[in-house]
């Protein structure tokens, strides 16, 4: 093939694409489609419940995500953890027939896990190491638009196809699509990256005392914390306190993520002082780095609570939808005038902080995001008596064509500034990556940004049950303020434009 040829496949326009559809799509697979397949299998409702475990991988992949960073390359890990996930879809479309099936695919799921987690975190490690930062903020649509469409094509045609045909030809679908693009990436995918040490390297770490002790710690506190679900004390708490109902296992996790961040910062001077015992522990400097910077605290505060009216707002919009009598208009809702929003928002929030820098756009943007929540609750203010009346009935009465036409135009505004406001997280997230740790520190920050997510859903319920949707609604705006507040406050070091 002629140089030209190639350097026009291998093009960022391309390749920023198919791996950041790589990227989502085992992600639904094993996010959101287990449920759907498990359900239609005829399991428990109990059993399905624990595929709330295949997400932590997620959360913990800050553990060793420096360790993509210091052995190999990014391209490296990116295609051997496509090259693994392609036999997980195919081990599972080969069990699916089987009576033990299910029970062997939730296992394979969830080992499966840790392979997608760990694929996560080389592909925005590439990402970044591929592109310069302007580079990175003008692709940033592109990566949420190839999110959103391996979504879409698994929760469409891999579902349908199970749900319709067989769930055995549905997955081996699915390992054919994932192969064609692993098929790509081995090809063409260019490698900017020069590898530190070797992945073989790896295995010596093994070896050491210290991360077999601290590994074999950190599993037991799982164990712990999941036997302490099942335990017949915690069943006693929850019958005498019921919000522990919505607290579930990924939470304390979520939990221990923060904590053991904010310990970090407390004790930063010990630390630097230990590191500086042992120049070379580079998995030590890999979070220290992250947390040993100016305004740190405002860094960190800005990073969990960006998104928490967003959360908020996200956690009881379906909810909202049933009540208000409109839930067979969710589908259409969310495919065809959602889906476009959200990927135009995104795409137009990349070439507009490219164009004119995260400083001028990021507080316009994150306040377009938080305004949505104001609209929201003016509809469901003035549409109260709808939600009265529909709640709980089996034949809703209708809202009428225009109030319809209304709720699509909230909802498609609702969608458009979530992708200006993702562009402007990614590209925060981006930038506070130091060039020796940048899958280290986006997994870290990543990890960060899901904590109010995790917990604003324990209580967006009971909130809405006492405020009602309106004021609830205008509360998870009052939310947002203070993290839109702290932007201000950023230090400057963020919006410096780095080359890689």
């Amino acid at each position: 093939m002629e140089p030209s040829q190639t350097k026009r496949i291998n093009t960022p326009y391309i390749w920023t694409f198919t791996t950041y559809f790589t990227e989502g799509f085992p992600y639904t697979i094993i996010r959101q489609i287990s449920s759907l397949f498990l359900r239609d299998l005829g399991l428990r409702l109990e059993s399905i419940g624990l595929t709330s475990l295949f997400g932590l991988p997620w959360i913990l992949k800050f553990l060793w995500s420096p360790h993509i960073d210091r052995f190999g390359t990014k391209r490296y890990w990116l295609l051997q953890m496509q090259g693994i996930l392609i036999g997980v879809m195919l081990l599972a479309g080969l069990f699916a027939p089987l009576s033990w099936g299910p029970q062997a695919i939730g296992i394979l799921f969830f080992i499966g896990s840790f392979f997608a987690a760990t694929h996560d975190t080389a592909i925005d490690g590439f990402y970044m190491e591929a592109l310069d930062t302007e580079g990175q903020a003008k692709f940033v649509g592109y990566r949420v638009m190839a999110y959103r469409i391996a979504m879409i094509t698994g929760t469409g045609l891999i579902a349908t196809i199970g749900t319709t045909t067989s769930w055995a030809l549905a997955f081996f679908v699915a390992a054919i699509i994932f192969g064609l693009f692993f098929v790509y990436h081995t090809l063409f995918l260019p490698n900017p990256e020069q590898q530190r040490f070797s992945p073989k390297g790896m295995l010596g770490l093994f070896k050491n005392r210290i991360v077999l002790l601290g590994t074999t710690g950190l599993a037991l506190l799982i164990v712990a914390i999941r036997l302490f679900y099942q335990s017949a004390f915690y069943k006693s708490l929850v019958a005498q306190t019921p919000i522990l109902k919505k607290i579930w296992f990924s939470h304390w996790i979520a939990a221990l993520l923060f904590l053991s961040l904010a310990l970090l910062i407390v004790f930063r001077d010990l630390i630097k002082k230990a590191i500086a015992k042992n120049p070379d522990s580079f998995y030590s400097k890999a979070f220290f780095t992250f947390i040993d910077r100016e305004k740190i605290g405002v860094i960190l505060f800005v990073i969990i609570f960006m998104r928490t009216g967003e959360f908020m707002l996200s956690t009881m919009v379906a909810p909202f939808f049933v009540d208000l009598g409109i839930k067979v208009h969710y589908g259409w809702l969310s495919s065809a005038v959602g889906l476009p929003c959200s990927i135009g928002g995104a795409m137009l929030g990349g070439w507009m902080i490219s164009r004119y820098s995260l400083r001028r756009v990021i507080w316009p943007f994150l306040l377009l995001q938080n305004l949505t929540n104001v609209l929201y609750m003016i509809v469901a203010l003035y549409l109260n008596q709808f939600t009265q009346q529909n709640t709980g009935v089996s034949s809703p009465q209708s809202i009428g064509v225009e109030n319809l036409l209304v709720i699509a135009g909230v909802h498609g505004f609702d969608q458009f500034a979530g992708g200006l406001g993702t562009a402007v997280l990614m590209t925060f997230l981006m930038r506070l990556c130091l060039k020796q740790f940048k899958a280290a520190h986006y997994a870290i920050g990543t990890g960060l940004m899901n904590i109010s997510g995790v917990f604003v859903g324990v209580l967006g319920g009971f909130l809405c049950s006492w405020f009602g949707y309106g004021y609830y609604f205008g509360f998870s705006f009052l939310i947002s303020l203070p993290g839109m507040v702290a932007i201000f406050f950023l230090p400057n070091f963020i919006y410096e434009k780095k080359s890689n």
